[in-house]
């Protein structure tokens, strides 16, 4: 029986995939094995020996302790592309936001509120304070060609925009999926300098935050670009954003994540983190991280782990199953191999993967494998974590 703790709500529809004769589903454990969440901050929280995976439901994990997870041997999951549809959407809604102040527009009519038959009038009066322009025609610079990007990238060109794509990173999946008329550029400054929008689509880590600085805007964004941010707030510089918009190298800023430096400022539209908040997107999520749960606890394969390197092997008819992580060093899958040799042990099946410092070799061995194996296996240089299925 594996321990499973949620530490949000987790859709049903999600932890209905758990047997629940082989899990036990709690908000309240202190040994668990495996651990769904949201947006809970885990950075504050002890991890117990006994955990051995974490699941995201979302893109996002700036919320895990990723350093401290891959030290431990623990595989952290996130959902790639399950919420990217809900994303899209409220991209497609904030290309409209930045071109016509609806808000501004919506929030003045309310005011209009008491004057009875000379309401009429006075909309139309005072409509022209609102005015914007249209997307049709426009170039928009699309800024990570994930799973969002892409579909935002498309979405976009149906709505008559010009696309411009840039993403050093970008996958053959991805670049298939891609419209034919979209310009890829290998230079950002290149991606950014024709642009009248930007949308941001990738993640924040230690080369991305505050991308979008002081120097950027001055130097490689079309003066009165609007820009668009639902992937992280931090990716965009906040002082130097508000320069910008005052001397109008931006023009408008919609953002999903809201920062006390940039509420109250104009010609800002900030959304309190809807990007991801749909019922489907939810449901998705919750789907997909509970089968990438199941599927490393029952079979230790890895899918979607954003620390350890995506492993996967078929399972072996009466065998045993080992998953074992480790450092990503010379010698050790041989070292692995010589132990089974030396025990006289046939090894039916093998995947060895490594991503970056980290890796993971999954076996099949055609017997039970005894605790002198499991230890001699521990004792290698460079051995973090060894689980028996």
């Amino acid at each position: 029986m594996y321990n499973l703790l949620t530490l949000n709500k987790i859709a049903k529809c999600g932890l209905d995939n758990f047997n629940k004769a082989k899990y036990s589903i709690t908000d309240n454990c202190d040994n668990p094995d495996c651990i769904i969440l949201r947006s809970f901050n885990m950075h504050d929280m002890e991890l117990a020996d006994s955990l051995q995976a974490v699941a995201r439901a979302g893109a996002g994990v700036n919320n895990i302790p990723i350093d401290k997870c891959s030290e431990k041997g623990i595989v952290v999951f996130n959902t790639p592309g399950a919420n990217a549809n809900a994303v899209k959407e409220l991209t497609i809604a904030g290309l409209f936001l930045a071109s016509r102040d609806v808000i501004g527009g919506v929030n003045w009519a309310q005011t209009l509120k008491g004057n009875g038959a000379e309401v009429g009038k006075m909309v139309e009066k005072g409509k022209s304070n609102f005015a914007g322009c249209e997307i049709k025609g426009k170039k928009l610079a699309v800024i990570g060609l994930g799973a969002i990007g892409v579909l935002v990238a498309n979405a976009a060109h149906h709505l008559g925009m010009d696309i411009i794509g840039y993403d050093p990173y970008i996958s053959v999946k991805a670049a298939l999926s891609l419209d034919r008329h979209t310009v890829i550029k290998t230079e950002l400054k290149d991606a950014l300098a024709e642009a009248d929008y930007i949308t941001l689509h990738l993640p924040l880590t230690a080369d991305t935050k505050g991308m979008f600085n002081a120097e950027l805007f001055k130097t490689a964004v079309k003066k009165g670009a609007k820009l668009l941010n639902f992937s992280r707030g931090e990716l965009v510089d906040a002082s130097a954003l508000k320069s910008a918009l005052e001397v109008g190298l931006i023009s408008s800023y919609v953002v999903d994540f809201p920062s006390d430096e940039v509420l109250g400022l104009d010609n800002v539209v900030a959304i309190p983190h809807l990007g991801a908040s749909s019922a489907e997107s939810e449901d998705n999520c919750a789907v997909m991280a509970a089968k990438e749960l199941i599927d490393y606890m029952e079979n230790g394969n890895i899918v979607n782990s954003v620390n350890f390197p995506n492993c996967e092997l078929a399972r072996t008819e009466n065998t045993t199953r080992l998953t074992i992580l480790h450092k990503n060093v010379p010698n050790i899958l041989s070292s692995i191999t010589s132990i089974f040799s030396q025990k006289s042990v046939n090894i039916e099946n093998l995947m060895n993967k490594s991503k970056n410092d980290y890796a993971c070799t999954i076996l099949d061995v055609a017997s039970d494998v005894q605790d002198d194996v499991v230890n001699a296996i521990k004792a290698i240089d460079g051995m973090i974590k060894v689980r028996v299925i």
